[in-house]
């Protein structure tokens, strides 16, 4: 065999090795859309755990894997544009955190699959037909806002017994999930009046609040969940530390600043199983295969210091799941 068909040879040999390497490195990676109404800051635990679920599957940001993100910075107005960016991006998924970021990803998208992390009320929100068959291309988990509404002026009651006048903040930019419908049937039980505190807007005006409660003679306060609400959460602890009122909070970061004490689902744990609904969306599954789940951790956290300042009985301490020292 002569050199020059040798040369040949390992050429043609050279040139089929190199094909599927070439067909490796352009392998598509798939991109996430994470689409959240508050700042990245106050994301940064959740992303965290969410990032953590998904190396857990194979997943490293940067690597195999790469996250759009998108903060509202409590501006809701943006969400439609930022999720109208994620859809001219080609995100395989986007991940949204409550009503606001799934409805503007709803609206600019029928066929990327959608995964919400914390929506009180899915089906009634529109986003999906049913918990058990979604239907379209939205799926993921719900927070179940009316058990858990309940649930926290049941606490608050249990752990002040003699309060009957209960202040509920509440950001009306949403709607289902705050309004006082879903608190009534508690209230009723536990013969408390429930009074409106309403807060919305960019900036919202939690001083007139405050004095709506003094005025109405409110002797405890509830805060509902809430894109406004979260985001000015050091005003909100603020303004209730300055009324010297027991306080109930929907999220332990409210409790983490110095609020006194929060009842909801594990955060932490509901993005973590975001992260198994977007390994199975990028694996082919189709979302509307996919059953809404609800919460299945929950957590009672008390701030130690505060429950000292406000009197917080010990045998309500002793049932919280994690206290703040």
């Amino acid at each position: 065999m002569s050199s020059k068909i040798i040369r040949l040879a390992v050429g043609a040999l050279l040139l089929a090795l190199s094909v599927p390497v070439e067909a490796q490195q352009a392998k598509k990676i798939p991109r996430i859309g994470f689409l959240h109404s508050e700042s990245r800051s106050s994301a940064t635990s959740r992303m965290e755990s969410f990032r953590q679920a998904l190396h857990e599957r194979g997943y490293v940001e940067g690597q195999n894997v790469a996250i759009e993100y998108r903060y509202a910075e409590g501006k809701l107005d943006q969400l439609p544009i930022f999720a109208a960016e994620l859809v001219q991006l080609k995100v395989d998924v986007i991940v949204g955190t409550g009503i606001p970021p799934i409805r503007a990803a709803q609206q600019a998208t029928k066929t990327i699959p959608i995964v919400m992390t914390n929506v009180p009320d899915p089906v009634a929100s529109g986003f999906v037909f049913s918990l058990a068959k979604p239907g379209g291309n939205i799926t993921g988990l719900t927070q179940m806002a009316e058990e858990l509404s309940g649930k926290r002026l049941e606490l608050l009651k249990e752990s002040f017994p003699k309060v009957s006048r209960v202040g509920v903040f509440v950001n009306t930019v949403l709607t289902a999930e705050q309004r006082l419908v879903s608190l009534q049937p508690t209230a009723n039980v536990f013969g408390i009046k429930l009074q409106s505190l309403e807060v919305s807007g960019a900036k919202p005006d939690f001083d007139g609040a405050l004095r709506t409660a003094t005025s109405e003679r409110v002797e405890a306060l509830l805060i509902q969940p809430g894109p406004i609400l979260s985001l000015h959460r050091r005003r909100v602890v603020d303004i209730v530390e300055k009324s010297r009122l027991p306080a109930m909070y929907p999220q332990h970061e409210f409790v983490e600043i110095g609020g006194l004490m929060s009842y909801g689902p594990d955060y932490a744990d509901l993005y973590r199983r975001a992260a198994a609904y977007v390994d199975k969306l990028l694996k082919g599954t189709k979302p509307a295969d996919l059953p809404v789940e609800r919460p299945t951790k929950f957590e009672f956290v008390v701030n130690l210091k505060t429950a000292k300042q406000i009197g917080l009985p010990p045998n309500v301490l002793a049932r919280a799941d994690k206290i703040i020292r």
